[in-house]
């Protein structure tokens, strides 16, 4: 591991310095606020790369794991009124789940089907990524926090109070003591409310209104009238400077530089900015309110997403994986690679950060400069704590509105412009009355719309949905276009010329072309249909017919019934080992097909059906 200090150190100091604003900047934006983002980089940088298949990976937060997080944490928070103290072992002990699912894949083997999900939902889905980082950071970027403005607080007093009303008669129905007879105890309590608590949750649901992209439009009229524009021209500054000096050299982060420079000028001015939430000093400290405060029935609600955030941890995984392959013509170990990411973000959760996984942009530059083993990643981590010690008063300081302005630049990146380029030339293969329109391409933007406007982990499912059907849709024409039912003189087969014109009347040939599934059952169906009535024998030719689901072994069963009961002989020729073992199964041979009435090439068939078939016609 050592062999390489010198470039793995190089490489993990580098990769960390550009880890750094990302990290703060994602732990803001998925609302634990930036201790949170910078625990998750340290825990998940030195583990995955301890315990992972891919020796130069550096991991993190990052822009995919971070827009779910801050789903996840937006949910469980509005639950529990806006509380993060009560919150937090939930939103925790999910991110601690999804850690141990990914664990979970890599030891049953699922690394390797990763690369089977369609390329238009990852496109869609990276895109909406990109869309909802870019919008929702419009907010704090113009220094509008809808939470401290009161004309708009107030207009949810009223809410507020039902809100309250129905957490009390909640509270009192798990505890037993709701008699609708008698109300006292509730009145008792409600007469306990404050106006503080009021307001506590009126800025709760205010907060809530305004999050996500539907939400962040709904209140940007107001933003627009209250801008900051000390907070806006911090925010411009940063994104200037970013995209900036990567045109002067591309050896010093750009976006460490936004950060140095522009929270170095506000701070040494004295300019009054709103600063980012104070990061706690010292070493992290394990929230052991996810065991001791553990509840099966809080975070059931939450086990699909948290399944979700493992198999997208998984894919960005082992996407940067593939990349870090390219550079350094190695060969990665995906289902380890997925055990060490799930190593590292189950003990992040333990600590209280927030989820990752393999990061694109960091592992490269730890390649470009010097990294070749997993040392790299686990320096990258420990060079991460060691700022934490050193600098957490000093990052404390950072203004809000250059991380704000860091997001948008990493919201503009994550766009899938590849996808979307792609758009007016991808194959229009489905019909609607007189309009032509492309799958991938509904595929592709269903996922941008409904991750953008309503919810990432359905949208992802949705997608996925629609991708298999059209997926199966077009492998059941296409295997339906091969496997015609037609006549043998109108598609014989070249070991089929010299079949007997004699005999042509009474031996129909069958051939099969391709899996016979759920997809082209409805036209193997058809075959009695088309047999001629002249025909008493049907010879099926399986020779390439590579597959058959369970759907396909009882169409085939239905097909020889069907056949033996109206007195015809089936012969089966060329059967492959899978199918063969499912009409095993079953009993299809022997007991409808018998083993004599099986040849493994047709020459063998040939000579049986002369030899007993008769010529009636």
């Amino acid at each position: 591991m050592f062999k390489h200090f010198r470039g793995d150190l190089f490489g993990g100091i580098t990769a960390g310095i550009v880890a750094l604003p990302l990290a703060l900047a994602f732990g803001v934006s998925s609302g634990l606020g930036p201790s949170a983002g910078l625990y998750g980089a340290i825990f998940i940088s030195f583990f995955a790369a301890l315990f992972g298949g891919t020796n130069t990976q550096i991991s993190g937060p990052t822009a995919p794991m971070t827009a779910v997080s801050m789903v996840v944490i937006a949910g469980i928070l509005a639950v529990n009124d806006g509380d993060v103290g009560k919150a937090l072992p939930i939103i925790l002990a999910v991110f601690l789940l999804s850690g141990l699912m990914q664990i979970g894949l890599g030891l049953i083997g699922l690394g390797r089907y990763i690369k089977y999900i369609p390329y238009p939902v990852v496109s869609g889905f990276m895109t909406a990524i990109g869309v909802i980082i870019l919008v929702t950071q419009i907010l704090p970027a113009v220094g509008y926090y809808p939470k401290e403005d009161k004309e708009y607080v107030n207009r949810f007093t009223a809410a507020s109070e039902e809100k309250i009303l129905e957490n009390i008669l909640r509270e009192e129905a798990g505890e037993g003591i709701l008699v609708l007879e008698d109300f006292e105890e509730t009145i008792k309590r409600a007469g306990k409310i404050t106006k503080e608590d009021m307001l506590k949750e009126s800025k709760t649901l205010a907060a809530k209104e305004a999050s996500g992209v539907v939400g962040t439009i709904k209140v940007l009229p107001r933003a627009l009238q209250n801008i900051s524009w000390l907070e806006l021209g911090l925010a411009i500054a940063t994104i200037v400077i970013i995209y900036g000096f990567k045109r002067i050299t591309t050896a010093v982060p750009s976006t460490l530089v936004a950060l140095i420079v522009v929270s170095g000028v506000a701070y040494g001015f004295g300019l009054p900015y709103r600063p980012i939430e104070k990061i706690p000093e010292g070493l992290p400290i394990p929230q052991l309110g996810i065991f001791t405060e553990f509840k099966f029935s809080a975070i059931t609600p939450y086990i699909f997403t948290a399944l979700t955030l493992s198999l997208l941890g998984a894919i960005d995984s082992l996407l940067t994986s593939v990349v870090a392959d390219n550079m350094t013509q190695t060969k990665h170990k995906p289902n380890k690679e997925l055990v060490g990411q799930g190593i590292g973000n189950s003990i992040a959760a333990v600590f209280g950060g927030i989820p990752g996984a393999g990061a694109t942009i960091r592992t490269v530059v730890n390649i470009n400069s010097g990294g070749k083993t997993r040392l790299s990643g686990m320096i990258a981590g420990v060079l991460l704590l060691v700022i934490l010690l050193a600098l957490g008063p000093v990052a404390s300081q950072i203004p809000a509105a250059v991380l704000a302005g860091i997001l948008v630049t990493v919201g503009i990146g994550v766009m899938d412009y590849k996808g979307l380029k792609a758009i007016p030339y991808l194959p229009k293969d489905i019909s609607l009355g007189p309009l032509k329109l492309s799958s991938e391409v509904i595929i592709m933007l269903t996922v941008l719309v409904l991750s953008s406007i309503w919810n990432l982990v359905y949208a992802v499912g949705i997608g996925l949905v629609i991708a298999s059907l059209m997926f199966m849709k077009k492998i059941g024409d296409l295997t339906a276009t091969q496997s015609d039912v037609k006549p043998l003189k109108e598609e014989a087969w070249a070991d089929e010329k010299d079949f007997p014109k004699k005999l042509k009347e009474e031996v129909f040939i069958k051939h099969i072309k391709g899996p016979l599934f759920f997809g082209s059952t409805n036209e193997f169906q058809q075959l009695a249909e088309q047999i001629p009535d002249t025909a008493s024998t049907v010879v099926i030719r399986m020779d390439r017919m590579q597959y058959m689901d369970q759907s396909g072994l009882y169409a085939m069963e239905d097909v020889l019934q069907d056949l033996l009961r109206k007195d015809i002989l089936v012969l089966l020729v060329g059967i492959l080992d899978q199918p063969r073992y499912m009409m095993e199964r079953i009993d299809i041979i022997p007991d409808l097909i018998p083993k004599e009435h099986i040849f493994e090439e047709f020459q063998p068939c040939l000579e049986w059906v002369v030899e007993n078939v008769e010529d009636l016609h």
